[in-house]
């Protein structure tokens, strides 16, 4: 089981980026997929989950302005960030898991996760 999130990068406020959490060993569609961020000195943040139904969940913080979504195909699940803000700067982190649509947000419902890809958004 592997998750391999790519397509972080430096960009301006009000910019867009495009993430993506390419998965192997097993298929997206049947799990649960998160995006989560962590910035330096703070705790990690759940930002996005879509179960394997395809329902989606947002952070507050991000409702409106990030959009997550899967190709069952490439076996995929990305996030696209527009409107970015400089306070969306974080390691930005996919992980597996099944949680209940309530728990979405716990880091401990995910056993798997990728190696993390840098998202910096300058004022």
């Amino acid at each position: 089981v592997q998750l391999q999130a790519s397509g972080g990068g430096l960009v301006q406020a009000g910019g867009s980026l495009r993430l993506s959490c390419a998965a192997s060993g097993f298929r997206l569609v049947d799990y649960g997929i998160s995006w989560f961020r962590q910035a330096p000195g703070k705790e990690r943040e759940a930002v996005s989950h879509i179960r394997s139904s395809g329902i989606t969940y947002y952070a507050d913080s991000v409702k409106g302005r990030f959009t997550i979504s899967r190709d069952n195909a490439k076996n995929t699940v990305y996030l696209q960030m527009s409107s970015l803000k400089p306070e969306d700067t974080a390691v930005y982190y996919c992980a597996r898991g099944r949680p209940i649509s309530s728990a979405w947000r716990a880091s401990s419902m995910y056993a798997y996760w990728g190696q993390g890809t840098q998202v910096t958004v300058s004022s």
